[in-house]
């Protein structure tokens, strides 16, 4: 009785310690496939799976989050992935967007991954033509660093390695068409996560990527 009683009371500890480790988040990415994810294929192959990781390369495309069901959807949430851009490289991570089938998605907000070589000088961990990080990576290349979003109402805070890179709240009544060149649909409504492919020479290695909303 008093070893059935031990084992008992070690499988409730497990499992308690197994809920606070996870504390809510929900993974995105099983290591094997892209289940629960969909590419618009714009450029074919720019997503695939390389030793348990998402690998980007091959041109412009998204990768755009359905989850189990096909149909997910979040407001306020937190999201965290590893990343790695390698050198002369350009992705994105977009908040509160849409499938769409071509082009640079339109609705929600890009946050930045972009190498330190790459031309473009909006740099990882900004708010894409919003809240830029200018002319300096926050991280070096061919290195993996943790990439955490937190979007709760109408305040959106990215941070890379732990250090805060953009805190922004979208302003009462925003109104993108006057306020951004070109970008009418960068507001906060609800919408998915998708992972940008940018061009034929980026390559970019996305893992250990984890959502939870925010109540």
């Amino acid at each position: 009785m008093f070893k059935q009683l031990t084992l008992t009371a070690l499988a409730a500890l497990s499992i308690a310690a197994f809920a606070a480790e996870n504390d809510g988040w929900t993974s995105m990415f099983n290591g094997k496939d892209l289940s629960g994810w969909k590419s618009n294929e714009e450029t074919p192959g720019s997503f695939s799976v390389e030793d348990g990781v998402i690998k980007v390369s091959n041109g412009r495309a998204h990768l755009f989050y359905t989850g189990p069901n096909g149909d997910a959807k979040f407001q306020s949430f937190e999201f965290k992935a590893k990343v790695k851009h390698m050198e002369g490289s350009n992705s994105g991570l977009y908040i509160h967007t849409a499938w769409q089938d071509t082009g640079w998605p339109e609705k929600g907000y890009e946050c930045q991954v972009n190498s330190t070589a790459h031309k473009d000088p909006k740099k990882t961990g900004g708010l894409y033509a919003v809240k830029d990080v200018l002319d300096k990576a926050p991280v070096g290349d061919g290195e993996w660093f943790d990439y955490h979003i937190k979007v709760e109402g109408k305040h959106i805070t990215i941070s890379i390695n732990g250090q805060v890179t953009t805190d922004w709240t979208e302003p009462e009544g925003w109104d993108p068409a006057t306020a951004l060149k070109n970008m009418p649909g960068r507001k906060l409504t609800e919408g998915t996560i998708a992972i940008q492919g940018h061009d034929p020479k980026s390559v970019v290695y996305y893992k250990d990527l984890f959502i939870k909303t925010i109540p």
